[in-house]
């Protein structure tokens, strides 16, 4: 018991300890002034554009494993370059152009969908962390995942 008061009080006094500083008070104007000019005067993003940005799988059984590639044109003025792409589970799971993708080419990127546990209408996205002005873009799987048959309880196994 006194362990576990020694210790919130512990846990108590380094977060009071820790957070005495406002980081909002050291931000000059100047700065954040001359960062707003900056960011106006760059229009050279590079521009994601997909020929689909949605896939339905259609009717898939429980357990499947499909995969659908989502392909993308870099329509911007920069070369594009993805950060990170993940799934909204981890039943999802995209693999996409490491490279940068240069003005005007194209790249790909590969959604793994794993039905098993998944049964009935499925809805997934990928969610793409990339240099583009947004910096986020989405895409959406959607499935109708038939269930597995379940063993019936309490019948007897023939001998």
């Amino acid at each position: 018991m006194k362990k576990g008061i020694l210790i919130l009080a512990g846990v108590f006094a380094l977060t009071f300890m820790s957070c005495k500083d406002n980081a909002a008070e050291k931000v000059k104007e100047e700065n954040v002034a001359d960062a707003a000019d900056r960011d106006a005067k760059n229009t050279d993003f590079p521009v994601m554009n997909f020929s689909e940005t949605e896939h339905d799988f259609g009717t898939i059984n429980e357990g499947d494993v499909v995969e659908h590639t989502f392909t993308f044109t870099n329509t911007g003025k920069a070369p594009l370059v993805i950060v990170n792409a993940k799934g909204s589970c981890g039943c999802t799971v995209p693999e996409w152009t490491k490279e940068p993708v240069a003005p005007g080419a194209t790249g790909s990127m590969l959604v793994k969908f794993n039905s098993n546990g998944k049964p009935n209408a499925q809805n997934k996205q990928v969610t793409i962390t990339a240099n583009t002005e947004a910096g986020k873009e989405i895409l959406k799987i959607k499935a109708m995942v038939t269930p597995k048959a379940k063993p019936v309880s309490g019948t007897p196994v023939s001998e």
